[in-house]
């Protein structure tokens, strides 16, 4: 099944990410191997939004958040619950939207071109089992728009496949 992401730049946010949800609701319903999920949805983000970054952390031994699929360039392998805005979204088990990283207390720079992030945990059976990071090199890209509409995307990953 052949499915482009590219959306038209003439579309609001709001109406880019109306039309991107049912596309991918359908791309990856039935599919259960969870890599392949994480892996496509990253690059659907990345090809609908352009965003600098995009990608998952998931949660091994309690602990620490490990590297998961993702767009872009190279990233930090090991995040500990509570460090950084992934860390802190795991830990708070909310969404984290952040203007500015240089502001955010404890921000972990895995590339210094990063101006601006969110992150959605995803949760499944009431515990943070992984989050979704995406990344912009500008500042003030995410808001509430992009909470709203990334809840959505974090619930229908951890709806259709397991991540434990």
């Amino acid at each position: 099944m052949e499915t482009s992401f590219s959306l038209s730049p003439a579309l609001t946010k709001e109406e880019r990410y109306q039309q991107f949800i049912p596309l991918l609701t359908a791309y990856i319903a039935g599919e259960t191997e969870a890599i392949s999920v994480l892996a496509n949805v990253s690059a659907a983000l990345h090809e609908a939004f352009h965003h600098f970054w995009v990608g998952f952390y998931l949660v091994k031994d309690a602990h620490q958040l490990v590297l998961g699929p993702f767009q872009g360039s190279a990233a930090c392998f090991r995040i500990r619950r509570g460090r950084g805005v992934c860390g802190t979204a795991w830990a708070a088990c909310r969404t984290q939207v952040v203007p500015d990283v240089e502001q955010f207390p404890g921000h972990i720079a895995c590339s210094s071109l990063s101006r601006s992030e969110i992150v959605v945990p995803l949760v499944q059976e009431g515990e943070v089992v992984g989050v979704l990071d995406i990344d912009s090199d500008q500042l003030n890209q995410f808001d509430e728009t992009d909470r709203l509409y990334l809840e959505q995307v974090a619930r229908l990953i951890t709806q259709t496949v397991s991540l434990r």
